[in-house]
């Protein structure tokens, strides 16, 4: 029987894929996130916003906006009198926008629009959030919410207590659900009048915040875990990441708590005029707000200069990955001090907790954190060089606050001129999406080297 050949099956056309789904996660992070500034810029130049005689220009509101969505909390004026209530509420949506991630919330509105989220935007949210496993990501999403939210409802509720007897009920309210929202988006904006520093003594207030501030500084995939832990031991146990994050950040609370405690206690611009208690309570809350938190109940300025240097490693290093808050992060910080630990003990490989640390993770901590600094000390250049008339332990507070999203100021932003501003809104930019993911977004994809391998060089001094 002769063997009849059969066409061989036309190939269908790929479908063709939308510009959403071509781009890489960190080149859609850092694309949305530059939208969204363009656009909460827009929406604090509309009518209603400011209060009648309040003086912002363009780069002002450009600056603010900024500051907002990267939940950072440098203002250059004080937001509670320029800012009408319409505005605050602006600012307050792009807390939480710029907090829970912009991503997020457009799964979210895929959810209600009925819409199946697809395996790119899958790991583009795994991207955003640090999630562990794409297949769970939106799962693990839908929970972050319904947690979030709920936590600065609680929160809110808690303030309520003080704010309500304080500004009566409508006004209480506002002032609960803004700073409780604030807090745990690490925004660090205030419209109280006459600040946090009222509350310096108030067990109440500052403990609030402060829960919210570190909750929202350790990142929801640390939480889900103890928390998982906490209800079912025997099946789930705390992951090496967990216990970094949470070591690291007891930690530097217990150092950033001792330096301000010793060193301000005599003080009569910060600690010294308050009681015992208030001492202590001011002590923790300015040892928790440069995990990225931006509140404080003293004056920054007024510190003295080995303190303010502790504030500005605090800021540096920052909150959890996949968190709210900034800074290298508190893992990045606990493998590159462990690597140095081994490298002192002469031991070959990192271990921590009875796990070995993969090498990619020590050059990914290196990267960043190489990077990073390479960021700040560019961004502190150019604002010394911008704005002469500044202090420069003042800009180098200020730069270093800016680039870890933190908020805190020696009250010098509204001494800086636009050019400073605009540097400085750049930084936030950046120090919010993370500078490793803005060199992985615009660089070239690496080509696969087919089997040439160099021969090593070890003759290279290095320390």
């Amino acid at each position: 029987m002769p063997l009849v050949s059969r066409p061989a099956p036309a190939r269908l056309p790929e479908p063709k894929r939308s510009w959403y789904a071509r781009l890489r996660p960190p080149q859609l992070i850092a694309l949305v996130y530059f939208i969204g500034i363009l656009l909460a810029t827009a929406a604090l130049h509309l009518p209603g916003v400011l209060r009648p005689g309040a003086d912002m220009s363009s780069v002002d509101l450009l600056f603010t906006a900024t500051s907002a969505l990267t939940i950072t909390g440098l203002a250059v004026s004080d937001t509670g009198e320029t800012f009408t209530r319409y505005g605050q509420s602006i600012l307050m949506a792009l807390f939480l926008l710029g907090g829970l991630g912009i991503l997020s919330f457009g799964t979210l509105f895929a959810f209600l629009t009925g819409r199946r989220v697809n395996f790119s935007e899958r790991q583009h949210l795994q991207a955003q959030i640090s999630g562990l496993d794409t297949g769970s990501v939106v799962r693990l999403l839908r929970t972050i919410f319904t947690y979030a939210l709920g936590l600065q409802l609680a929160g809110a509720l808690l303030l309520a207590f003080r704010f309500v007897p304080q500004f009566g009920l409508g006004e209480g309210l506002f002032q609960a659900l803004f700073h409780s929202i604030s807090a745990f988006n690490n925004a660090g904006f205030t419209v109280v009048p006459g600040g946090m520093s009222q509350y310096v003594s108030d067990p109440l207030v500052s403990l609030t915040i402060s829960a919210l501030v570190i909750l929202g500084a350790l990142g929801f995939i640390v939480q889900f875990n103890v928390v998982n832990w906490l209800q079912r031991p025997r099946e789930h146990r705390l992951t090496v990441y967990s216990l970094l994050t949470l070591l690291t950040t007891a930690a530097l609370l217990v150092v950033g708590f001792l330096t301000v405690l010793l060193l301000e206690w005599g003080n009569h611009a910060t600690l010294g005029p308050l009681p015992w208690h208030g001492k202590l309570l001011a002590a923790f809350f300015q040892s928790m707000t440069p995990r990225s938190g931006g509140f404080s109940t003293v004056n920054i300025e007024s510190m003295r200069s080995a303190t303010l240097l502790v504030l500005i490693i605090l800021m540096y290093i920052g909150g959890g990955s996949g968190s709210t808050g900034g800074g290298i992060k508190t893992s990045t910080f606990a493998i590159l001090a462990g690597s140095a630990w081994n490298m002192v003990l002469g031991r070959g490989e990192l271990i921590a907790f009875g796990r070995r640390v993969e090498r990619d993770n020590v050059v990914r901590a290196t990267t960043v954190t190489t990077l990073y600094t390479l960021m700040v000390m560019t961004a502190l250049f150019l604002m010394l060089l911008t704005n002469p008339n500044i202090d420069f332990t003042h800009l180098l507070f200020e730069t270093v606050s800016a680039a870890a999203t933190v908020g805190l100021s020696m009250n010098t932003t509204a001494h800086i001129n636009n050019t400073g501003l605009i540097i400085l809104s750049m930084l936030m930019y950046l120090g919010r999406i993370g500078p490793l993911t803005f060199a992985v977004a615009f660089s070239l994809r690496r080509r696969q080297q087919q089997g040439v391998r160099y021969p090593p060089e070890r003759d290279i001094l290095v320390g």
